[in-house]
């Protein structure tokens, strides 16, 4: 294996190792054919269809102005709801006319991939925020997914194309990724900083640069020396994720920057005969099998900072890693994911999942561990009866608020029950300018207000490395798991907090199991109040000692003691997420007088609904 920095050795491997095409052009017609028969005549004539409605419809307009609707109202959605219709466009019209080669799909496919090349900027306005500077090209996630995009469709179709077309492309590719990429050093992402901590972008605008470069690009020398620099870059990425393979980010954001990773990984692999590999390595197995580990039942995911519980991975992605690094489980995850696999819009994974196929045998299902723990994010999934996709889960972590896509959620925890998060991580909320901006932690979503976390007098936790968990103690056994942590500098010297520790634990007894939360708090210069708080989008009910979460087909109970605590539930009907506006209900737990030592105790059981009692008490 060579030494993946030189380029020197890369650049020999480069010219001689043959160059091949990683998936067959159109003129393979061999390949062609047999996946028009894999897909079956019902989705050819549906994806033919598609074709034929996006061949008559006018390419969408990216005038200026809409560029500038990010600065001037914060909304992203209008100019990347336009540039992604005609990348949409360009790929089923690319399938189709690989699936038919009949020539009746070529001219909208010119007029598409030239409007591409006529675009004044390939960037986001997220990004970017003003009119292109075409005197310095920002590279920014939008530019290396295009840069991918129009590398491969040029393999696919551009043989049957002006071959002018194919100039152009590589010209534009060269002036807008290739030059800025080996010249400047400017790009926040490329390499971890004091400034800045790299994240999913640095794989996704690697993957992109870089992975067009392998199909453009004609100078080995050249060629060798972004691979270099993109595999020292990598190496930050990498990084990013703890000992045991967990990333911060959350399984979404595995998919969008680990996924591109391997799409990276598998061009190089595949350009140098095998002789730089990116995947080598018992580290990378681990990244690799961070969504095993990060399940809550079948399709729903931990979902700590900016992610989505309902993760959508892709199937081909899994298929992928599941045979080259030899995680079988992957298949079966792939397979129960299926159902609710995203639709492949665009080329990257709708060209991967016509070629990274299944292997002829499957495991059934994918039962994952009782535990699992990510010791460098302190992050703990503790399981009741993981074959049975409706038990109980408890997903608790630790870290620190200056982690990747932040959250000020030290602390925080998820119950899982009957398929539901009842007590929930909210996730990540509907991204505008101020949500990126200085006005982040004022969004609910972000705040610990928004959170299962303790308010100590009164302080909420702040944003920042130093407000963090320390571990006290994590175990985990046949009868229990147990994550204790030091919250006290989570929080602001206001606090006045002499200590803070959270305890929770699984208790797997029968029938069903159930979770005991008790945070033990000293204030140093006196009596104080103190709340513990549950975060839920599920009705609430309360009792004299105990409130239930009604979920669609389980409850949980959440008994405390009434002699010391008040109860409350806050409403928040503003809260808006991606899909929309969404109520959010906030259980508090407040000390009924302020006090200088004490502890709240929650014990939460789980009910199936109207079978089961609801007159257990929460005991100190």
């Amino acid at each position: 294996m060579l030494a993946r920095y030189n380029p020197i050795d890369i650049e020999r491997a480069l010219r001689t190792t043959p160059v091949t095409p990683p998936f067959p052009p159109i003129t393979e017609r061999a390949a062609w054919n047999a996946v028009r028969k894999r897909l079956g005549e019902q989705e050819v004539a549906a994806i033919l269809a598609q074709a034929e409605h996006d061949a008559r419809t006018p390419i969408p307009g990216l005038p200026a102005t809409l560029f500038l609707d990010f600065v001037r109202t914060g909304r992203r959605e209008g100019y990347e709801d336009s540039q992604g219709q005609r990348g949409r466009m360009l790929w089923n019209l690319t399938l189709a006319e690989c699936l038919e080669d009949s020539g009746r799909f070529l001219d909208p496919l010119l007029d598409l991939a030239w409007a591409t090349c006529e675009e004044s900027s390939w960037v986001y306005p997220a990004h970017e925020a003003t009119l292109a500077d075409i005197d310095h090209p920002y590279l920014d996630l939008g530019v290396a997914m295009k840069a991918l995009m129009l590398a491969e469709f040029d393999l696919l179709v551009g043989p049957k194309l002006d071959p002018r077309l194919g100039k152009r492309i590589r010209a534009e590719v060269d002036r807008r990724c290739f030059t800025p990429y080996l010249t400047r050093h400017d790009h926040w992402w490329l390499y971890q900083s004091q400034e800045r901590n790299v994240n999913n972008w640095t794989a996704v605008c690697n993957s992109g640069i870089v992975g067009a470069a392998i199909y453009l690009e004609a100078d080995p020398a050249r060629l060798a020396a972004m691979i270099a620099q993109a595999a020292r870059s990598l190496d930050n990425y990498l990084a990013t994720f703890d000992p045991d393979g967990g990333s911060s980010e959350g399984p979404g954001y595995w998919g969008y920057g680990f996924g591109h990773y391997v799409m990276l990984a598998h061009l190089v692999a595949q350009r140098t005969g095998g002789q730089v590999d990116f995947l080598a390595g018992e580290r990378l197995r681990k990244i690799a099998a961070y969504p095993l580990r990060t399940l809550l039942s079948q399709g729903i995911y931990v979902n700590f900072s900016d992610c989505t519980p309902d993760v959508a991975l892709e199937p081909a992605l899994l298929h992928y890693l599941g045979s080259r690094l030899e995680l079988p489980d992957l298949h079966a995850l792939a397979v129960a994911q299926q159902a609710t696999a995203p639709h492949r819009a665009y080329a990257d994974w709708g060209l991967r999942s016509l070629f990274w196929l299944p292997p002829t045998t499957i495991p059934n299902t994918y039962v994952p561990a009782h535990h699992d723990w990510f010791s460098g994010l302190m992050w703990m999934l503790a399981r009741m009866e993981p074959a049975d996709p409706n038990a109980l889960v408890l997903a608790a972590k630790g870290g620190h608020n200056d982690e990747m896509h932040n959250q000020n959620d030290v602390g925080t925890f998820i119950v899982h029950w009957q398929g539901e998060s009842l007590i929930a991580d909210l996730g990540a909320g509907r991204y505008t300018k101020d949500y990126f901006g200085e006005k982040r932690y004022a969004y609910f979503v972000n705040s610990s207000l928004g959170h299962a976390v303790p308010v100590p007098n009164g302080q909420l936790q702040r944003e920042g490395r130093a407000y963090a968990a320390h571990l006290i103690e994590h175990k985990a056994n046949a009868q229990e798991s147990t994550l204790v942590l030091d919250l006290k500098d989570a929080y602001l010297a206001a606090a006045d907090l002499q200590s803070l520790r959270r305890r929770v634990t699984l208790h797997r007894t029968a029938p069903h199991g159930w979770v005991e939360v008790v945070d033990d708090f000293q204030f140093s210069d006196g009596p104080a109040p103190f709340e513990s708080a549950l975060i839920t989008l599920h009705p609430v009910q309360s009792g004299e000692d105990n409130v239930r979460i009604l979920g669609a087909s389980g409850e949980l109970r959440v008994a405390f003691d009434a002699t010391q605590v008040n109860v409350r539930v806050e409403q928040y009907d503003d809260v808006e997420f991606d899909q929309g506006i969404i109520p959010v209900n906030r259980i508090v737990f407040a000390l009924k007088a302020p006090m200088q030592q004490g502890s709240i105790y929650l014990k939460i059981i789980p009910t199936s609904i109207m079978t089961e009692s609801s007159t257990e008490k929460a005991q100190p």
